[in-house]
């Protein structure tokens, strides 16, 4: 692969513009199709087979609608101690009603005086209103004239939010959390370049890789159940990892230009040495982001695909038009280096260090002691995680759906944001089922946090009837989830036949799905913990070095998993860090931050470690190896590490929850991962084992392939080309 990749390198150095025009002509071509397939996002999180799909299911098939038409609820509250139930105040609501029916859109609109939806105290109310065509077909004017109706309400003093299925949720790209993101990795790659031209390069590659993957996302689609949230976290991937990888490349195109290499040659040899870690490093990604699929989950299957989908464009962008890049930038590449200033001349058979690397090969147990109680201690929140999903009530508190679920929780309890849909199933029976409903029904009304219960709706087979249950408690408080589980435990008995109780609605399908995911933790952490030291033992040839790699990703894992909930679920740093409001871990959270950090933290493995497997081979010294890799590779994982902190942090401050919990999670893990564990951990207990480190059983090493992923093979077969070309010269000057 490494000779492959060399010649790719060279070609593409060669035939830069025509590279370069090639990824344009791409990227054109790719969102030119987009445009024409009409992409649309969907915002369904559904899993099949649930106990809460499976009921809703029967639900829609034993009480048709017929309808599935789009709707709105439109909240009011009055202000300070005012009632809505003042002449002027009814006035002001029955307008904005009249207002809205102008709408040739609206089917019908409830007034809250006549469905009785106003709150015990009269200060909140709430109406109905239901268009005559599905929700994606009500035309954005008809959400704009109900946005200008409300007015009317709020110039009376009322308070007035909105909510409903017509509203359409923006997907937000290139917004402030990616500007920020690049801002910062510039900074950081201006100080390790010492230059802005050459410090954009990079993201310069990242973005052209990023483009070409969003176009090909919004392909996918128009075809398949893609979430919104895909495409942000297949942005906030592939910014990361394609800055990263054009870093690697590059900064061994300038050690070697700096050696004195000619610049295409340089190029090639980056390409074929550089690229191949890349490659490896890439494809550790793709196949942690894939193996999502396993789990059984649709949307999180997509999520892993759209974000395999940037992360392999990352690695072909890197190795095609970052040589094209390169050569172009020609010997302006060679600038004095603030932090990666070292050359080649002095690597072989060198045995300075840095600070850092003295420190860790003098105080290796202290070091892994300090890093280890670290770790273990912000791993300790992790013990209570609760897993959900979000809800309105955890949007910052100008969103228009916070607004209206902060009145609805005011005026008629925190459990009216979370009501359940009991399916009282009773068509295995042969009873009076008016009787059996009405006894379900007080059932229902016994157990612990109800606060409401409605009388039984049976259908038209009178098998089948629905009552409506509202807890006292919020939909992500860990009472309504067990509450869901005490009414699928009820049970009651006709004449030794069996009544059964469905749950299902929103709130229970989120419930169902936090659990669901919840399971799939540790199968999926399993796989991928297994298939890291597989890996590991191959490019390293031994046991040990992929068993700490592993046990320090663990660490990271809980330590991510334990900082997310201090911060997200418990709610310290929530204003420092601009999170509205404390709720429970996203529930997909755990799943995919597995995923991608296990393919960043392998990426600063490999990258780190291979340059202490090189010197070993070469010296057979363990302390040497390690100071070699902490000087020569560590700078640039420390840029690297740096460089995803600063994109990921920047999605923090993005407006939707989940986006946040997703960039506060990964800002820290690879925090914990690249400067905790691969930085100090990792070294430090290399230094312990000592010539162990490299152990490698005979037998083992006859089964397991030899892989050189960092070309050191074609870095040989070079150098004895030159010694040969240099021979061969010095031969025809003698003679």
């Amino acid at each position: 692969m490494s000779t492959l990749l060399y010649r790719l390198g060279k070609w593409c150095a060669l035939h830069k513009k025509t590279v370069l025009a090639g990824w344009v002509a791409f990227i054109a071509i790719i969102f030119i199709s987009a445009f024409l397939l009409k992409p649309s996002f969907s915002g369904d999180m559904s899993i099949p087979g649930t106990p809460s799909e499976e009921a809703n299911e029967l639900l829609q098939d034993e009480f048709p609608s017929g309808s599935d038409a789009g709707s709105l609820r439109i909240v009011f509250g009055a202000e300070g101690n005012e009632k809505l139930t003042s002449e002027s105040s009814q006035q002001a609501i029955s307008d904005v009603l009249d207002k809205i029916m102008e709408d040739d859109e609206v089917a019908s609109a409830a007034n809250p005086f006549e469905a009785q939806t106003v709150s015990a105290d009269g200060a909140v109310a709430y109406a109905d209103i239901t268009y005559k065509e599905a929700a994606a077909d009500v035309p954005e004017s008809s959400v704009e004239h109900a946005e200008k109706s409300i007015e009317i309400a709020e110039n009376e003093g009322l308070q007035v939010a909105m909510k409903g299925d017509i509203i359409p949720s923006e997907v937000e790209i290139g917004g402030i959390s990616e500007v920020i993101g690049i801002v910062m990795a510039f900074i950081v790659l201006s100080i390790t370049f010492a230059s802005f031209v050459i410090a954009g390069l990079p993201i310069f590659n990242a973005l052209l890789g990023l483009v070409a993957s969003i176009g090909v996302t919004l392909i996918g689609a128009s075809m398949f159940d893609i979430t919104s949230f895909s495409l942000s976290l297949s942005v906030m991937i592939g910014l990361a990892v394609g800055i990263d990888y054009a870093l690697f490349i590059f900064s061994k195109h300038r050690q070697q230009v700096r050696d004195g290499i000619e610049i295409n040659e340089s190029i090639a040899r980056a390409n074929g040495t550089a690229g191949g870690a890349v490659i490896f490093a890439g494809l550790t990604v793709i196949v942690a982001l894939c193996g999502l699929t396993v789990i059984g989950i649709p949307f999180l299957a997509a999520m892993g695909i759209t974000a395999a989908l940037s992360v392999l464009f990352a690695v072909l962008v890197s190795i095609t038009a970052g040589p094209a890049v390169l050569a172009l930038v020609g010997k302006r590449i060679d600038k004095k280096n603030r932090l990666l200033s070292k050359s080649s001349k002095n690597q072989k058979g060198q045995t300075d260090s840095n600070a850092w690397g003295r420190f860790v090969t003098k105080q290796p147990l202290i070091v892994a002691i300090i890093s280890i109680v670290i770790l273990v201690i912000i791993s300790i929140p992790a013990t209570d995680l609760r897993l959900g999903l979000p809800d309105d009530g955890m949007k910052v508190e100008d969103d228009p759906a916070r607004q209206a679920y902060d009145l609805l929780a005011d005026g008629f309890g925190e459990g009216f944001n979370g009501p359940l849909a009991v399916l009282v199933d009773a068509s295995g029976t042969s009873g009076d089922q008016t009787v059996q409903f009405q006894k379900a029904t007080e059932e229902i009304g016994n157990l612990d946090n109800v606060s409401q219960v409605t009388p039984a709706m049976p259908n038209e087979s009178g098998k089948y009837a629905i009552v409506n249950v509202i807890p006292e408690t919020g939909p992500n408080d860990s009472g309504t989830a067990d509450l869901v589980h005490d009414i699928r435990k009820l049970s009651l008995n006709d004449g030794g036949e069996n009544i059964e109780f469905r749950v299902t609605g929103l709130t229970a399908i989120n419930i169902d799905i936090a659990e669901k995911l919840n399971d799939a933790i540790p199968i999926f952490g399993v796989i991928i913990v297994g298939f890291a030291f597989i890996l590991l033992m191959v490019v390293f040839r031994s046991l040990l070095v992929p068993l700490t790699a592993v046990s320090g990703f663990l660490l990271t894992m809980t330590a991510t998993l334990g900082f997310s909930v201090f911060i997200l679920q418990d709610g310290y740093l929530n204003s420092l860090l601009g999170i509205p409001q404390e709720g429970p871990i996203l529930a997909f959270l755990p799943i995919l931050v597995i995923g991608i950090l296990f393919g960043l933290a392998m990426d600063y493995q490999v990258f780190l470690v291979s340059r202490m497997h090189e010197e070993y081979t070469i010296t057979k010294d363990p302390v040497r190896s390690i100071l070699a890799g902490l000087k020569y590779s560590g700078p640039v994982v420390t840029a690297a590490g740096l460089i995803m902190i600063f994109v990921f942090a920047g999605f923090i401050f993005a407006g939707d929850t989940m986006i946040k919990s997703m960039g506060l999670a990964l800002t820290f893990g690879v925090l914990f991962d690249a400067f905790i564990v691969r930085l100090a951990l990792i070294p430090a207990i290399m230094k312990l084992m000592g010539h162990a480190t490299w152990y490698l059983p005979k037998w083992l090493d006859k089964i397991i392939p030899n892989v050189d992923i960092e070309g050191h093979k074609l870095s040989e077969k070079l150098s004895e080309q030159n010694e040969n070309v240099s021979a061969q010269g010095n031969k025809l000057k003698t003679n």
